[in-house]
């Protein structure tokens, strides 16, 4: 993929909506194309990790492993991120991603965020607040989820002991 279509790939992710064209260079300069074939895994499910993937093509699926199985929690597409998790925390991964067709990635390390911050404070800044509203995007979703969830179970539980 041409440096300037991958940019604008990169600028069209909420993560990085809005960073300059200087710095998504900056970045792209430190990043590393990856590959992964069908049934690969990017990372596993509580690896240390160090860096964020942004999805140029293919698919993944990220899972949870639970007594013995995988359980899917969402499918991701190109133009997608993931791992960003690790990234902010500092913690290990709490899923793991698996590629369901063959995939290339841009990995973006922890090492290249701090060089960001020491070159542009304000791009840095820009970039910490993009990946925290993609986050609490992502939580208010899982909450509606977790709230249908709830709902659904009482209602049922409810109308099971009314009549019974």
């Amino acid at each position: 993929m041409a440096t300037h279509t991958l940019a604008k790939l990169l600028q069209d992710t909420p993560f990085f909506g809005g960073i300059n064209d200087v710095m998504v260079q900056f970045i792209l300069d430190r990043s590393n194309k990856i590959q992964r074939q069908t049934d690969e895994y990017f990372f596993r499910e509580k690896e240390l990790g160090d860096s964020m993937f942004l999805l140029i093509s293919g698919s993944v699926k990220v899972v949870k492993f639970w007594h013995g199985n995988n359980y899917t929690l969402n499918t991701l597409f190109a133009g997608d991120c993931f791992g960003e998790m690790t990234i902010i925390e500092h913690n290990s991964r709490s899923a793991s991603v698996l590629a369901m067709e063959r995939c290339i990635a841009l990995e973006i390390s922890n090492q290249t965020f701090m060089e960001l911050y020491h070159q542009d404070i304000k791009q840095f800044a820009l970039l910490q607040m993009n990946m925290g509203r993609e986050i609490s995007r992502r939580l208010r979703s899982v909450n509606e989820r977790l709230f249908q969830h709830y709902i659904r179970d009482n209602v049922a539980t409810h109308h099971q002991q009314h009549f019974s």
